[in-house]
This record gives C-alpha cells, structure tokens and sequence, in this order.
C-alpha cells in the first residue's frame, strides 16, 4: 500500500517537474501531436498505452470527457462541449499526455472561434503550435497552423491568415505531405475566397482536390468541394456549383459526415433558388430541417425555416412565408440569438405589410 502511494506521489512530482521545464524552455506550455500522427476523430479512444494504474483511471476519465465534449459539440451545444474539453485538458496536464493535449487543444481552439471567443481561440492554437515548433515536429506544424489560420479567417484576419497557411504549404512541400498539402491549398482557396479572389479560390480548390481524392480522404474531398460549390456561387455560376454540392452530399452522407451533410444540402438549396427552381431547393430543404430535426441541431434547424420564409416569399405564397417566419423567430428567441430575431421580426413586418389582408 505505502509503495503506490509513493510511486503516486513520484509520478504527479515527474510531470509537473516535465512541465516546468518545458514552461522554462519555450515560455508557453503547448502540446504537440507527434510526427507520424494522424488526425484523430474526437469520438474514437485514444489508445495510448498507460504506465500505471493511477494513470489508466485518470487516462479513462478524461476520454470520457473528451468524448461527451464531441457529443454537445454534434447536438450544437459548444459551450457544454469546451465544458468537458476544459476538465479533460486539467487530466491530461496533470498526466502529461501531450498528444491528447494537442488534441484537446485543437478542439477548444477551433470550438472557442465558433463562439467567436478568439482570444482564447488563438491562445489554445498558438500553444499547441508553440510546443511543435520547439520539438521541430514538421507533422504538429503542418496541422497547427492551418487550424491557427482558419481561427485568424474566421476573426476576419484574412491576410494574416493567408501568411499563415503559405507557411504551412512550404513545410509540407518540403517534406512531401500530400494530404497536409491539400488540407493547405484547400484553406488558401479560403483565404481568397474571404478576400473576394473567387477565381483564385477556385484554382486552389482545383490544386486541392487533385491531392485529396474521395478514395484516400473522404472528409477532405467533401469539404473541398462544397467550398468549391461557394466559389462557384460568389461567381453568379449556380447551375456549376450544383455538381460540387451534390458530389459532396453523396460522399458525406456515405460516411457519415453529418457538418458537410449540413454544407451540401443548404449549398443545394442556395443554388437552386438562385436558379428560381423552387421545386428541387424545397425538396432539398425539406432533407435539411428533418437532418437538424433528428441531431437535435437547432442553429441549423433555424437556417431551414428562414430558407422556408425566404423560398415561400419568393414565390409569392405570403401566408406560408408568414407562418415560417413566425416559426423562425420563435426558435431563435429559445436560442437566445437575439441579432437573428431582430432580423426575422424586420422581414416578418414587411411580409405583413406586402401581404395585408393575409391571416
């Protein structure tokens, strides 16, 4: 009994000791994942072999954290989710797992900017990439700085971001990393996207996509070709974009990849009113509100209902538009998204007023 409660004490004292140093080191304490990983989905265990039976228990307990933070994050719920991922990151620090704390990381990081949180954004993201830069992990560097780019897009930083994702397109060329160069060539189409360079957008989507081929990266590919579907749209090319979404539909829903289902199916419906054809954009966002419906997705269900108003609007079936905004600002009153209210409320009252006379 005294031999595991010292060889406890021994193992808590090592790693923050470990840690120390590295804070020493490098200034900052940042994780990194090591060369020859992966990115790995949030919902699968990580398999790191633990040394003790102190650790294991510690190690389950903070999978399981990571786990259900990557559930809330697929019902919508990022505040519950970075919950979860926070106590997960406290475990892993005090065990010193620093591949999963790059991964914790990864997700508070990108999860942060989703709430537009991006001071804390950035400072989980540069903390990770800190700890690779220090261990000359090329892989962690690669990975690191296309999620601190697409932090840096989504704060409206574009041309910082683009700097950041040429950075990482020089360090996978040099060491011949075709997915991590297509994931970078993907994201520079971004960054031009953001900046209004939509043909350059399209050329580096082009590049991409020969680099990630539905075959070896099916995620890759689906993202790839609904931004490629975006571009095509900036461009007032509705009927070129349909091929990229529906493509991308078919991939994601082959595995499973329930964002980009989100991605195709409003990109279809997008383009099809912009065609006019209402009947093919209705039956597509009819597949866009069950999908929200059955993942309890309610930001997505709201999207659906305001495409509903704005489709029946466009038609001239006042009173259905009617009926779909008044669903529209009910659900984001529940959700507390108080700006979109307003904006329904504004769209409602002029329904009301071209329609007089209507129920």
């Amino acid at each position: 009994m005294n031999y595991t409660v010292n060889y406890t004490i021994f193992f808590k004292a090592l790693t923050k000791a470990y840690c120390f140093a590295l804070i020493v080191s490098i200034g900052i304490l940042a994780p990194t994942l090591p060369s020859k990983s992966q990115p790995i989905d949030i919902e699968e265990q990580l398999a790191i072999p633990s040394e003790n039976r102190f650790e294991r228990v510690l190690r389950n307990e903070a999978d399981s954290l990571l786990q259900l933070g990557g559930q809330a994050r697929k019902r919508g719920n990022l505040t519950e989710a970075i919950a979860y991922w926070l106590q997960a990151l406290e475990i892993y620090e005090e065990i010193g797992d620093f591949e999963a704390l790059n991964l914790t990381y990864d997700y508070l990081g990108l999860s942060y900017a989703m709430i537009r949180d991006y001071e804390k954004a950035e400072d989980a993201l540069r903390r990770r990439l800190g700890m690779a830069r220090s261990l000359r992990d090329l892989q962690g560097q690669i990975y690191g700085l296309n999620n601190l780019g697409t932090v840096l897009l989504q704060r409206g930083d574009f041309e910082a971001a683009q700097k950041t994702f040429t950075e990482a397109l020089e360090i996978t060329r040099s060491v011949r990393n075709r997915q991590g160069e297509g994931l970078t060539l993907s994201n520079l189409g971004l960054a031009a996207f953001h900046m209004g360079k939509y043909a350059e957008a399209i050329e580096y989507y082009e590049a991409a996509l020969v680099l990630r081929p539905r075959s070896e990266n099916a995620q890759g590919s689906v993202n790839t070709r609904n931004n490629m579907g975006d571009a095509y749209r900036a461009v007032n090319n509705p009927r070129k974009a349909l091929g990229y979404y529906r493509t991308a539909l078919i991939i994601a829903e082959g595995n499973g990849d329930i964002s980009n289902q989100f991605r195709g199916l409003r990109g279809l419906v997008l383009s099809y009113k912009d065609l006019q054809q209402y009947s093919p954009a209705l039956k597509y966002l009819n597949q866009l509100l069950v999908l929200a419906q059955e993942q309890g997705n309610r930001r997505a269900e709201l999207v659906s209902l305001r495409l509903y108003a704005e489709i029946y609007k466009a038609t001239g079936d006042l009173l259905k538009a009617k009926n779909f905004y008044e669903q529209a600002i009910t659900l984001a009153s529940a959700i507390g998204d108080s700006k979109e209210e307003t904006f329904l409320r504004n769209d409602l009252a002029q329904i009301i007023y071209e329609g007089r006379g209507i129920d």
